[in-house]
């Protein structure tokens, strides 16, 4: 495994929507125990490809129970709302309050092709919400409704 660099909100592959993974193998899987590695090393709960520099359908995160892989997610079901904190690996040191779905559910693939869904609430529905934005280009600050200043965090 290798620790991969974590690209800045500036650099213009972030803003890029992300293609679809078509080959489940061994660089798939050793992408994924790399950015499992960065994530950890970052101290953050989830991780996108296109923040490592790589344009594909995939994310990671862990909230403390395992790593759980998703590969070219899909929403089935987004449900009520939430307002909370949120900040990202590529905006280092910078925090805001977002307006997401309190729940949701996707189905998406694991690092064999297998059909898998994955579902959440509170950080978890965030999480979710945050990383499949990654795989479109958008960063969290565009559904910031308030950035926060260094003394309210």
């Amino acid at each position: 495994m290798a620790i991969r660099n974590i690209l800045n909100q500036d650099e213009e592959l972030l803003h890029k929507k992300s293609r679809l993974v078509t080959e489940f193998n061994e660089r798939l899987w050793q992408l994924l125990d790399d950015m499992a590695e960065t994530m950890h090393k970052a101290d953050g709960v989830g991780l996108a490809a296109p923040q490592v520099g790589v344009l594909r359908r995939l994310f990671i995160m862990d909230f403390g129970d395992g790593v759980i892989e998703v590969i070219n997610p899909e929403y089935i079901k987004k449900k009520g709302k939430q307002e909370d904190v949120e900040g990202c690996l590529s905006c280092p040191g910078e925090y805001g309050i977002t307006r997401r779905p309190a729940y949701v559910k996707i189905k998406a693939q694991d690092r064999f092709g297998k059909q898998i869904t994955v579902e959440g609430d509170g950080l978890k529905a965030r999480c979710i919400c945050h990383e499949s934005d990654h795989l479109d280009g958008i960063i969290f600050k565009q559904h910031v409704i308030r950035m926060l200043d260094d003394d309210e965090l």
